[in-house]
């Protein structure tokens, strides 16, 4: 099959959708683009669908890639076997393509190679047939030897004709193909302690399970394990099963050399093959792993980016700490740093009076609406003190306890020393925190999506593929949210459909010089800035209060005309009320009379209907049970409120303000059977929990939410 036609049978479309998508790719346009403004080309496909077809295509081209290659260096080895050409056509994977290429591969010197260079070949070729008797072999070898000073006697030269023999029968596509399905239905991935030491592996130490069961979480526990060098890690399989399957190949009926067969066949598993593939095995467990926490990982940084801002309020962001105390930044609704300084209400200092002193103040000074409050180290005494001073004094203010995943990160980012030069890191933290409030997106877009934390063993993936893919879903966020191009940082900007970091400085630039922009159409204005990159950019771009009040909406330039020409047709300005009037007509008759899409204009319709929507809801955020301040203050059966800050795919991690998360494992998410943690909790959810268990020693907190949901 051609690529289209698998594509087409893969992702069940129709031809026409797939031309037209590979046009759309091939031409420079971006997912986001392609998924909110050519709908009518792919059928009203969602930007995940896209992204999957965009990363299958890549895959099948350079599958083509690949074979292009294999055929160019078979021929020029001189391999014209019919057979063998045709398998590498039909080849549907890498690992089948490599699989038929690897006996002609440049190898680097093997005993085999040796034996070669010696002159055994034909030796081997008499093994291989089988036809010839043992005794009748030990001749020819005895012979061999007397020929070749390297070769002291027949013995060696026997050897040397077997160790060819070998290494054919560990190169044969169709050994490795039936002893790799072997591994995947009865190979078990077994680890176990290679210190004596305690350590968090210590569930490791005598661990066994079968290869098509184990989770993609266990396998990068072990992985790490070992690379730390507290595991010894091994793949097994029954070796009787695996030595049958090669015999099966290699042992032809009336063989003249049984005995001798039986020996290479051992002898290139043990050696040749049972290596190769249990590293061949390993990192595909691995790989489908990180596919795995990748993916969880990405559902986890959606739900945190698509937070709900609290818009229109000025915020006091606290980062709490102990002795170095709690650094403070006032920033005015518009994310503008007011003031910072630093409080001490935390032991070992206890200044309690100077720290209230100085909220109150700062309440009074700039009207803070809002006390976010880092949920870090001394989060839960910080919000203690804040807590009781607010019922105390009275203050008119809100307290939030929020995630600070990556906040340390950014301040010490050259973006955040640009943004800030005169601030010491840790008051930087206390900005990022709450400008998050405020806006999580717009703030955290600054910070390198795998930094944010929302994942699992991030460190030990493949650190290109992981920031595609988090890549991938800060850019859905932000073009299914909209920027308001007056005030967007490049951070932000950069994030667009069409922008470029140096495109999206470059604007921030024309910004400064010129102010505000006052139209979409003066990006044209910027430097760089081509009808190319205006296309894909401008309908995620808004400027609220435009003359043009298309301007602040999704619906693309491209489409302004069709927009007004349906105002003229209805008698109806371009308004909300324009939305109203036409929804309650013919809208394919309609999208007809205007030379639109009916998605299009269902898409326009409903922007006209809500302008400035935000598509991030409402999130409430629970309040913390506030006589818990230690691990030691849990007891089982205690039934508290927390909220979920990390999503694995064995459970929840859920913050209940203390220093250390606590873990509702998968089965205890809810009453039903849950196969994804992912259906039943995202972060940011305020969740009801029971504790099951507490861990002093290790610091583990068992929880359930059984019963409670």
């Amino acid at each position: 099959m051609t690529i289209p036609e698998k594509l087409t049978a893969t992702f069940n479309l129709m031809p026409s959708q797939v031309d037209g998508i590979i046009a759309l790719i091939d031409g420079g346009a971006t997912i986001p683009f392609i998924a909110r403004y050519r709908k009518e080309v792919t059928g009203n496909l969602d930007d995940q669908v896209l992204r999957a077809f965009a990363e299958q295509l890549e895959s099948l081209r350079n599958l083509e890639t690949r074979r292009s290659d294999i055929i160019r260096l078979l021929g020029e080895q001189g391999v014209s076997d019919p057979e063998v050409l045709a398998q590498v056509a039909a080849a549907d994977s890498l690992t089948r393509l490599e699989d038929l290429y690897r006996p002609y591969r440049p190898k680097r010197k093997t005993r085999a190679s040796v034996a070669r260079a010696l002159g055994l070949s034909d030796l081997a070729g008499l093994i291989w047939t089988q036809k010839t008797p043992r005794a009748a072999l030990d001749k020819v070898a005895a012979a061999k030897a007397a020929e070749v000073p390297e070769l002291p006697t027949a013995e060696a030269a026997l050897a040397g004709a077997m160790d060819i023999v070998a290494e054919q029968l560990a190169d044969d596509a169709a050994i490795r193909a039936a002893l790799r399905a072997l591994f995947g239905r009865e190979g078990v991935l077994v680890s176990k302690a290679k210190k004596k030491e305690d350590s968090v592996y210590r569930q490791y130490y005598d661990f066994a399970e079968p290869v098509k069961r184990i989770a993609g979480h266990r396998v990068l526990a072990v992985d790490r394990g070992e690379r730390e060098e507290f595991l010894a890690i091994s793949l097994e399989v029954p070796e009787g099963s695996a030595l049958d399957l090669i015999e099966k190949r290699a042992l032809r009926p009336q063989s003249a050399c049984p005995e001798l067969i039986r020996a290479i066949v051992a002898d290139a598993w043990k050696r040749l093959i049972a290596p190769s593939l249990e590293n061949e095995i390993r990192g595909e467990l691995t790989t489908r792993a990180q596919e795995k926490a990748i993916t969880v990982f990405a559902a986890n940084l959606r739900s945190l980016l698509m937070v709900p801002p609290i818009r229109g309020k000025t915020v006091l962001g606290l980062d709490p700490g102990f002795r170095n105390g709690c650094k403070l930044a006032v920033v005015n609704p518009t994310g503008l740093l007011l003031t910072t300084g630093v409080i001490y209400p935390t032991p070992p200092l206890n200044r309690l009076d100077e720290a209230a002193a100085t909220i109150r103040k700062l309440t009074g000074l700039y009207t803070i609406d809002l006390i976010a409050i880092g949920n870090g180290t001394a989060s839960r005494e910080t919000e203690q003190f804040v807590r009781a001073l607010i019922k105390t004094d009275n203050l008119p203010v809100r307290c939030l306890v929020v995630s600070e995943a990556g906040a340390s990160v950014y301040s010490a980012s050259p973006r955040a020393a640009a943004e800030f030069p005169d601030l010491d890191v840790n008051v930087r933290s206390a900005v990022s925190i709450a400008r998050r409030v405020q806006d999580p997106l717009a703030e955290l877009v600054k910070i390198e999506p795998q930094a944010i934390g929302v994942g699992q063993y991030q460190h030990d993936m493949n650190q290109k593929r992981l920031a595609t893919a988090l890549g991938g879903v800060v850019e859905a966020c932000v073009n299914e949210v909209g920027v308001d191009l007056n005030t967007a940082s490049p951070a932000l900007l950069s994030y667009v459909a069409g922008i470029t970091a140096s495109l999206a400085q470059a604007i921030v630039d024309w910004r400064e010089k010129h102010g505000a922009f006052l139209s979409r159409q003066q990006l044209l204005q910027v430097p760089r800035l081509g009808p190319r990159a205006f296309e894909q950019a401008a309908g995620f771009l808004r400027i609220p209060g435009a003359a043009e009040p298309l301007d602040n909406t999704s619906v693309h330039p491209e489409s302004y005309a069709k927009v007004k020409a349906l105002a003229t047709l209805l008698k109806v300005p371009v308004s909300p009320e324009l939305a109203k009037r036409a929804q309650g007509l013919d809208l394919e008759q309609l999208s007809g009379q205007l030379g639109l899409g009916t998605y299009t204009l269902a898409d326009i319709l409903d922007a006209l209907a809500r302008p400035g929507r935000d598509p991030r809801d409402d999130l409430p955020q629970p309040e913390l049970d506030q006589e818990i301040l230690d691990i030691k203050d849990l007891t089982p059966g205690m039934v508290i409120r927390g909220v979920v800050r990390n999503v694995a795919d064995f459970g929840a991690f859920v913050d209940l303000g203390l220093h250390q998360d606590g873990l509702v494992h998968i089965s205890e998410l809810s009453d039903r059977f849950v196969k994804d943690p992912l259906t039943v909790v995202r972060i940011g959810q305020a969740v009801t929990v029971r504790v099951l268990s507490v861990d002093l020693e290790r610091k583990r907190i068992a929880l359930s939410m059984k019963g409670l949901t």
